[in-house]
C-alpha cells in the first residue's frame, strides 16, 4: 500500500535468519556421579526417618527425662526402675471364665500389677485392696491406670473374691512364661511386689517387697509423678 511503512520479511537485513538454530546438550552424569547422587538421597532419606522418630518419641523420652532426671520435688522414687525395660510378652493369657486374651492387648493404659496364685493368701489380699485404693486416689488420673491381678496358676479364686476385684483385670498367665517377663528382687518371690507397666507395654518399676498400706503414700508419690510426666502424650482409654 502506498505511504506504508510495513516491510516484507524479505526485506529484512540480509544474513539475520542466516545463523544456525542454537542448541543446549546436557550431558548425561557418569555413572560414578550417579552412585554418589543415590547414596546422597539415601542418606538424606534416612536421616529425614531418623527425625521423624525422634519427634515422635520425644514426649515419651521428656516425661521419663522429668521423672527420673529433674524430679522437680526433689526427691528418690520409691519404686525401682527396671533396665532395660522390659515388653509385654506375645502370649496368651486367660480370664477366670476361660476366654483367652492376647497378653498385649493390655497396652494403651498404665498398668498397676499384682501376682499371687488363685488361693490369694493374705498378702495377696492386701496388695489387691492396695492396688484399688492407689488407683481411685489418683483422682481424675485413675482412668489411665488399670489394676491387674496375674495368676500363675490354675487354684480356683473364691466367689467373695471375684466381687471383690470385678472392676480390676484378672488373667492367669503360665507360670514359666511369665517368669520370661516379670522378675522379683533377689531372695524375693514374684507374689511379694507390685509392678508397673507403661502405656507402650514396657515394665518399667517394681516396687518393694512387703509394701503394704504404711507404704501407700509412697507409692501414689511415684504414680501421682508418672501421671504429670506423661500427661502431654497418655489419655485414658486403649
Amino acid at each position: 500500500m502506498p505511504g506504508s511503512n510495513t516491510s516484507s520479511p524479505a526485506a529484512a537485513k540480509p544474513g539475520a535468519f542466516d545463523q544456525p538454530l542454537g542448541l543446549t546438550v546436557h550431558s548425561m552424569p557418569l555413572p560414578h556421579e550417579a552412585g554418589v547422587a543415590d547414596a546422597e538421597r539415601t542418606k538424606r532419606g534416612r536421616w529425614k526417618m531418623l527425625a521423624v522418630m525422634l519427634v515422635c518419641a520425644a514426649p515419651v523420652i521428656a516425661s521419663y527425662f522429668t521423672y527420673y532426671v529433674i524430679r522437680p520435688e526433689g526427691r528418690r522414687a520409691y519404686g525401682e526402675l527396671i533396665e532395660p525395660q522390659r515388653p509385654l510378652p506375645s502370649i496368651n493369657a486367660t480370664t477366670l471364665d476361660g476366654r483367652k486374651v492376647p497378653l498385649p492387648s493390655l497396652q494403651g493404659q498404665w498398668l498397676l500389677v499384682s501376682v499371687a496364685g488363685g488361693g490369694c493368701d493374705k498378702v495377696c489380699e492386701q496388695h489387691l485392696y492396695l492396688q484399688r485404693q492407689l488407683r481411685e486416689s489418683l483422682g481424675r488420673d485413675k482412668d489411665r491406670v488399670d489394676w491387674v491381678w496375674i495368676v500363675p496358676d490354675n487354684a480356683p479364686v473364691r466367689e467373695d473374691l471375684k466381687i471383690a476385684v470385678a472392676a480390676a483385670t484378672v488373667l492367669r498367665v503360665d507360670a514359666a512364661q511369665l517368669d520370661q517377663w516379670l522378675q522379683p528382687a533377689q531372695g524375693h518371690a514374684l507374689a511379694d511386689h507390685l509392678y508397673v507397666v507403661d502405656p507402650m507395654g514396657h515394665w518399667m518399676m517394681r516396687f518393694p517387697a512387703a509394701v503394704d498400706g504404711s507404704h501407700a503414700a509412697s507409692v501414689r508419690r511415684d504414680l501421682e509423678r508418672l501421671m504429670r510426666g506423661s500427661a502431654g502424650w497418655d489419655k485414658a482409654g486403649r
